[in-house]
């Protein structure tokens, strides 16, 4: 590798990197806990605003120190019928790719507004998620819900995030890259979902994020959820029709909590049509074990897999991350980690390894 091509090819490493900080829900503390997603979200499959309870939970259970017993306690609640939260992550970032010289950056990587208007209470609402920084303000979900409590069911329409698998807080992640449905490709359309005591199911039909400037194609996902305080298993599958090629997924999902470690795996293959050899097909897996050492304190490790075409031996991946995560106080949160990638020893891309701090705040 040339050192300008080194050069070039770190610098959009570090850019990339900032696509870690995308404001999602870390499944792994609802498995701790044995909480469904719409425990402690507005938004029934997760991400995004909290709720009460999940405003009580990030003031009083996620920190190693509470605040002082005179300062104020954030809601969210704006009235009776307005509800805001927002998100903000900054981080340093260094790349090393083998054959160039190292290379690090600090980043804004996103500032994001919630809105939630209850139009009818515990009825009709409108939900807004909206990223300001960096760059253009741009609106990543923006839809109405109408929510039948008596009966568990809801209905949305707009854009939104499509459910498919874990919800994962970094969307570079192999299950997240491969699938395409990850919380960068929100689409547009309709979503009707059921809350159960023990399972959650949802059907949407969408554009499709392939579709993108086409005038015709449509996506079909749906996805069910068992949970238990011990433990859940999902299954999610989806059909995008497109002029390009159709694509079909499918994954499994599992969660189990042993003691302080709560153990997340996830296996998806997708079948894209529209290539001049056939059908491609790939196969994605994650395994993650986050341990809850104290109050405050988590170790997260994880370990993926991806083959990006079946058909050809020998190109497997694997990455491989150590993070750490302290929450000293509500609403703040420190991160560092480390991503050990690993590919075919002829691209020096696929062998690269990233360290980052992250510093990450929330309401």
């Amino acid at each position: 590798m040339t050192k300008a091509r080194g050069t070039w090819t770190i610098a959009m490493l570090v850019c990339l990197a900032g696509w870690w900080g995308v404001a999602a829900a870390e499944p792994y503390l609802a498995v701790q806990q044995g909480y469904k997603c719409v425990a402690c979200h507005m938004n029934p499959t997760g991400g995004g605003l909290r709720n009460d309870f999940g405003i009580v939970f990030a003031e009083n259970m996620l920190p190693a120190n509470g605040l002082p017993a005179a300062v104020p306690v954030w809601t969210g609640r704006m009235g009776d019928f307005l509800r805001l939260g927002g998100d903000l992550r900054a981080s340093w970032t260094r790349a090393e790719v083998p054959g160039a010289k190292s290379q690090h950056a600090f980043n804004l990587d996103q500032a994001r507004l919630y809105a939630d208007v209850a139009l009818i209470p515990d009825r009709l609402s409108l939900y807004i998620d909206e990223q300001v920084a960096p760059g253009n303000a741009i609106s990543m979900e923006a839809y109405a819900r109408l929510t039948d409590a008596a009966s568990g069911w809801y209905f949305k329409g707009g854009r939104f995030y499509l459910p498919f698998g874990w919800r994962l807080q970094d969307q570079t992640s192999f299950v997240r890259e491969a699938s395409g449905i990850n919380m960068t490709t929100a689409d547009t359309g309709v979503e009707v979902g059921v809350e159960r005591e023990h399972w959650s199911a949802q059907l949407d039909l969408t554009k499709g994020a392939a579709n993108a400037g086409l005038g015709s194609g449509h996506q079909l996902t749906s996805q069910v959820v068992w949970v238990d305080r011990r433990y859940r298993v999902g299954a999610a599958a989806s059909f995008t029709q497109s002029e390009g090629g159709n694509r079909r997924l499918s994954g499994l999902f599992v969660g189990v909590r042993t003691g302080p470690i709560a153990w997340l795996g996830e296996m998806d293959l997708v079948h894209d049509d529209g290539f001049p050899e056939g059908t491609r097909s790939m196969v994605a897996a994650l395994g993650e074990a986050d341990w809850l050492i104290r109050k405050g304190h988590n170790l997260k490790l994880t370990a993926e897999y991806l083959d990006p075409d079946r058909k050809i031996s020998q190109d497997q991946r694997t990455r491989w991350s150590v993070l750490y995560e302290y929450t000293p106080i509500p609403f703040l949160q420190l991160r560092a980690g480390v991503r050990w990638y690993r590919g075919i020893p002829q691209s020096d891309l696929e062998n690269r390894r990233i360290a980052f701090l992250e510093l990450h705040t929330f309401l």
